[in-house]
């Protein structure tokens, strides 16, 4: 093991947890006054169960073993087995812990992703389980068919650098699938929604791209060598480049279409630059990583203008748009821009056909997974909330205190 490379991930491990934090704030700004306290609390709750779950079993399922290219074993149940001077199958160079940590995070935050299509409307209890079985039925299928050894997607040759498949397409789509089946809020056609609280925004925003420093080249699992330092370096740029495309085409999009600069629209083009290049940002160069964020920005705004106003989806942040729609874009335009396999650089149409199929692939397993964990609930408990309860917020009637005192 390599001391460089330990203290690399610890920090990497840092910034990826600090995102959760950074996701409450900007879904919490995002949301009504009324529905604050409701929507932090979400991502908190989702911070100690997935934590709870990805010990027990949830990295096992994920890393441990194969079956049939889809889904681990249990051999690392409660991380039995896995000794402190143990090094991993997946990094040799740091602790076996290190890297169940890092996983761990993106275990915790890709849940928390899909909460922002349900704000003000889902019974708090349906929504804690509805995050125990889609982890177990979604994200610990996907973290395996995607990194874990014998993979299916991974053995077709679907390549996915920092979870542009399995974190963002599969929130992504899970996100739209619940919005339609909760259908909208109450009122939604006649009440202007607004943005209550865009500082919060801001903050959420700024602490999501910092800790995508920790996302993107931690993904690199290692720093201390040459060509270590030098592939972190690559991804620590492209991964900054696409983010600085995103916001500024979202910008200048917003301004063009609506007369405004809309700074809530070019945060949420940031964010759409890095979902879109977190599948291939090892691959792709500077350039690729410019177009790939001017992409995902400008179809951002397009993206949340026809789910909500054709579509008539209510998907109140945008999360289905951010990172399903712009998830799927930068895992297709790896495919394009790859340097060392991409369709532009003469390499054929082999390993764009394969990301084809793995977005796809990913796409409809949490599309159908999260239908039926969606319509089992609802059988079960229900979903949504009063009349009563929406019209005057779940902050009181669900957890009885106020984001705001006064």
């Amino acid at each position: 093991m390599n001391a460089g490379d330990t203290g690399f991930m610890l920090i990497c491990t840092a910034l990826v947890f600090f995102m959760t934090p950074g996701l409450a704030f900007f879904y919490g700004g995002l949301v009504r006054r009324k529905n604050v306290v409701n929507t932090m609390m979400a991502c908190t709750f989702i911070m100690g169960l997935s934590v709870v779950m990805w010990i027990l079993f949830g990295y096992s399922l994920s890393f441990g073993g194969n079956h049939g290219g889809i889904i681990g074993d249990f051999r690392w149940f409660c991380l039995n087995g896995i000794g402190m001077d143990d090094a991993g199958p997946y990094a040799a160079t740091i602790p076996h812990f290190i890297y169940i940590a890092f996983q761990m995070m993106f275990a915790m935050i890709t849940p928390a992703l899909i909460t922002g299509s349900l704000v003000g409307r889902v019974k708090f209890k349906a929504l804690f389980f509805f995050v125990l079985f889609w982890s177990i039925l979604v994200y610990y299928p996907m973290a395996h068919m995607v990194w874990g050894e014998g993979g299916f997607l991974a053995e077709i040759g679907s390549v996915d650098f920092a979870g542009g498949n399995v974190v963002h397409i599969s929130s992504g789509v899970s996100a739209l699938v619940f919005a339609i089946v909760l259908g909208r809020r109450k009122g939604y056609e006649n009440t202007a929604y607004r943005v209550h609280n865009i500082p919060f925004v801001a903050l959420g925003a700024f602490l999501l791209w910092f800790g995508w420093f920790g996302f993107n080249p931690g993904s690199q699992l290692a720093a201390a060598t040459t060509d270590d330092a030098r592939a972190i370096s690559h991804v620590f740029l492209t991964t900054n480049l696409a983010a600085c495309a995103g916001g500024f085409f979202a910008l200048a999009v917003s301004w063009m279409k609506y007369g405004k600069p809309s700074l809530s629209l070019t945060l949420n083009g940031i964010l759409a630059g890095l979902v879109g290049i977190t599948a291939g940002c090892d691959m792709v160069s500077s350039f690729g990583a410019v177009i790939i964020g001017t992409i995902c920005g400008i179809l951002m705004i397009y993206s949340v203008e026809f789910i909500d106003r054709t579509l008539k989806i209510d998907d109140p942040v945008g999360a289905s748009s951010v990172h399903g729609v712009c998830g799927f874009t930068g895992t297709i335009l790896t495919g394009l821009f790859s340097t060392s396999e991409g369709l532009f650089y003469g390499a054929g149409w082999s390993f764009l056909g394969a990301q084809v199929f793995g977005a796809l692939v990913v796409g409809a397993w949490a599309a159908g997974m999260g239908f039926i964990i969606f319509k089992g609930l609802d059988k079960i408990h229900g979903l949504r909330v009063s009349k009563r309860v929406e019209e005057e917020g779940l902050d009181i009637y669900e957890h009885g205190e106020s984001a705001y005192g006064a």
